[in-house]
Protein backbone atom coordinates (compact mmCIF):
# COMPACT_ATOMS: atom_id res chain seq x y z
CA UNK A 1 0.00 0.00 0.00
CA UNK A 2 1.06 3.36 -0.95
CA UNK A 3 -0.19 6.95 -0.71
CA UNK A 4 0.67 8.50 -4.37
CA UNK A 5 -1.77 11.66 -3.82
CA UNK A 6 -2.75 13.73 -1.10
CA UNK A 7 -4.41 17.41 -1.12
CA UNK A 8 -6.78 18.87 1.40
CA UNK A 9 -9.60 17.63 -1.12
CA UNK A 10 -8.40 14.09 -2.09
CA UNK A 11 -6.66 11.07 -1.23
CA UNK A 12 -5.20 8.21 -3.26
CA UNK A 13 -3.62 5.08 -2.44
CA UNK A 14 -2.15 2.43 -4.43
CA UNK A 15 -2.74 -1.39 -3.42
CA UNK A 16 0.44 -3.29 -5.61
CA UNK A 17 -0.15 -6.10 -7.55
CA UNK A 18 -1.20 -9.75 -5.96
CA UNK A 19 -1.81 -12.51 -8.67
CA UNK A 20 -2.85 -14.63 -5.35
CA UNK A 21 -5.61 -12.24 -5.02
CA UNK A 22 -7.98 -11.93 -8.02
CA UNK A 23 -9.62 -8.69 -7.09
CA UNK A 24 -5.86 -7.30 -7.04
CA UNK A 25 -4.29 -9.14 -10.22
CA UNK A 26 -3.60 -5.51 -11.70
CA UNK A 27 -3.52 -3.59 -8.65
CA UNK A 28 -6.08 -1.30 -6.74
CA UNK A 29 -6.81 2.18 -5.91
CA UNK A 30 -8.47 3.80 -2.90
CA UNK A 31 -10.11 7.14 -3.24
CA UNK A 32 -11.20 9.17 -0.53
CA UNK A 33 -12.79 12.59 -0.95
CA UNK A 34 -11.98 14.01 2.10
CA UNK A 35 -14.49 16.64 2.82
CA UNK A 36 -17.79 14.07 2.12
CA UNK A 37 -16.03 11.15 3.65
CA UNK A 38 -16.89 8.93 1.24
CA UNK A 39 -14.44 6.78 -0.63
CA UNK A 40 -14.15 4.10 -3.63
CA UNK A 41 -11.96 1.13 -4.35
CA UNK A 42 -11.29 0.32 -7.88
CA UNK A 43 -9.74 -3.09 -8.97
CA UNK A 44 -8.82 -5.33 -11.99
CA UNK A 45 -8.99 -3.93 -15.31
CA UNK A 46 -10.46 -0.64 -14.07
CA UNK A 47 -7.87 -0.22 -11.51
CA UNK A 48 -5.64 -0.64 -14.95
CA UNK A 49 -7.39 1.97 -16.74
CA UNK A 50 -7.03 4.47 -13.65
CA UNK A 51 -3.32 3.80 -13.68
CA UNK A 52 -2.98 4.98 -17.55
CA UNK A 53 -5.23 7.73 -16.91
CA UNK A 54 -2.95 8.86 -14.33
CA UNK A 55 -0.05 8.33 -16.06
CA UNK A 56 -1.26 10.50 -19.24
CA UNK A 57 -2.67 13.08 -16.37
CA UNK A 58 1.23 13.62 -14.65
CA UNK A 59 2.54 13.82 -18.17
CA UNK A 60 1.39 16.62 -18.38
CA UNK A 61 2.79 18.63 -15.21
CA UNK A 62 -0.97 19.24 -13.82
CA UNK A 63 -1.60 21.76 -10.81
CA UNK A 64 -3.61 20.10 -7.58
CA UNK A 65 -6.29 22.35 -8.75
CA UNK A 66 -6.41 20.00 -12.33
CA UNK A 67 -5.29 16.28 -10.06
CA UNK A 68 -7.96 17.10 -8.09
CA UNK A 69 -10.65 17.62 -10.86
CA UNK A 70 -9.64 14.66 -12.34
CA UNK A 71 -10.15 12.67 -9.16
CA UNK A 72 -13.50 14.67 -8.72
CA UNK A 73 -14.99 12.24 -12.10
CA UNK A 74 -15.20 9.70 -9.63
CA UNK A 75 -17.17 11.73 -6.98
CA UNK A 76 -20.26 9.81 -8.18
CA UNK A 77 -18.72 6.11 -7.85
CA UNK A 78 -17.93 6.84 -4.12
CA UNK A 79 -20.68 5.45 -1.87
CA UNK A 80 -18.65 4.00 1.00
CA UNK A 81 -18.66 6.01 3.70
CA UNK A 82 -15.50 6.62 5.62
CA UNK A 83 -14.43 5.16 9.27
CA UNK A 84 -12.12 5.25 11.32
CA UNK A 85 -10.94 2.34 12.61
Amino acid sequence: MNVIYNSEQYSVVEFGVDDGQDALRFGGFEIMDKPAKREIFIAGPSAESFRQNVRELIATEPSVEEIDEFLGNYDSFMSQAVTIH
